[in-house]
């Protein structure tokens, strides 16, 4: 496979500067609640290469951080880990695990030969001498504190990025995501489709997104809600990133499940209500701020991870939330602030390169 053409940072530095190594073969969500941790290592390195592994889908997303400056295609099966990383020539000068945890992830940076590993410890690797794994804490903070272990200061609030340049195919609009990639975080259409008929009829603009695959809920839930065909997005395949983005930095509020598109719209600071089940806001949630409401209804002896996030059926505290409680924290949200996006330093190019490592 050829390269793509160079971009900006290639040609302010030489092809043969040193590179970091970022594994990090997930999904949006997983990308962008890595966004401070990314952010960190361009600020300590600002003359390296920073390359990230990580599905192919994610380029224009990977873009959108605005610090990394190339992705090495990987990715496996679920949320597993690439069993290889395909890197070619020189090996890096710093290779970082903010994939997992133990050896699945660890060896296949340490077949590269990288001059530095940043990982957490585990007793299966005993040559990675990083901080204890701990597994209540935070996704934001738990790669930022990995960092801050190796002397990189890192803020889990850091989580901002720029909206695009374009403009939104629906401007102000509530965006309505009933879609996730796991049934135990999918709310029930009927419920979806009952806030979005209550708001069409409020007066508000509503648009449903899909993903791929999820064209026929999106559609059922349009459907059932009363609205035009038209206000469905997606669903055959992925919305391109940078659409989804401008739709969601432009509009009034998203409602959504515990997915990529609620970190979405916490990367873009659009105000949001963000439904749980499963797994507790303080692991995955969004910041603590008015413009972020989230719906939650643990039992009494429940801990952080209750359920099973990756279930195939609701889970029971995800189908606690009603509809009417959902529409009370649309009311409550503020009114969206539209910040200026800061100039950046140098022109982004449309996406990183998506190239083999030479």
């Amino acid at each position: 496979m050829t390269s793509a053409r160079p971009s900006p940072r290639d040609l302010l530095f030489p092809a043969d500067r040193p590179r970091i190594l970022v594994l990090r073969a997930l999904g949006l969500g997983d990308l962008l609640t890595a966004v401070p941790a990314l952010r960190a290592l361009r600020t300590a390195h600002p003359h390296h290469e920073l390359v990230l592994a990580a599905p192919r889908r994610l380029a224009e997303a990977a873009a959108a951080t605005g610090v990394v400056d190339r992705l090495l295609p990987a990715s496996a099966p679920a949320r597993e880990v690439p069993r290889t990383i395909g890197w070619s020539g020189p090996p890096p000068d710093v290779a970082v695990d903010l994939h997992g945890n133990g050896p699945a992830s660890h060896l296949p940076l340490q077949a590269l030969r990288p001059s530095r590993l940043f990982a957490y410890a585990h007793p299966a690797t005993p040559g990675v001498q990083g901080p204890v794994w701990r597994a209540d804490e935070h996704e934001r903070d738990r790669w930022c504190r990995l960092l801050t272990w190796y002397g990189i200061p890192a803020d889990p609030a850091d989580l901002r990025i720029d909206a695009p340049a374009g403009p939104s195919p629906a401007p102000g609009a509530v965006v309505v995501h009933p879609g996730a990639d796991a049934g135990a975080r999918r709310w029930p259409p009927e419920r979806f489709a009952a806030v979005a008929h209550a708001l069409y009829r409020a007066g508000h603009r509503v648009v449903v997104t899909a993903g791929a695959g999820e064209g026929p809920l999106a559609r059922q839930v349009a459907g059932q809600a009363g609205l035009p065909g038209s206000a469905v997005l997606g669903g055959t395949a992925d919305v391109p990133f940078r659409q989804l983005a401008a739709l969601v930095a432009h509009a009034r509020a998203v409602i959504v499940g515990d997915t990529g598109l609620a970190h979405l719209a916490s990367a873009l600071g659009t105000p949001s209500v963000v439904l749980f089940g499963p797994v507790a806001p303080r692991l995955w949630g969004p910041p603590r701020l008015p413009r972020h409401q989230v719906l939650w209804h643990p039992g009494h002896t429940d801990r952080a991870r209750p359920g099973d996030a990756h279930g195939e059926q609701p889970d029971s505290r995800l189908l606690r939330v009603t509809a009417a409680e959902v529409l009370t924290a649309v009311a409550r949200l503020p009114e969206p602030v539209r910040a200026p996006a800061a100039a950046p330093a140098v022109a982004p190019a449309a996406a990183p390169a998506v190239a083999p490592v030479s």
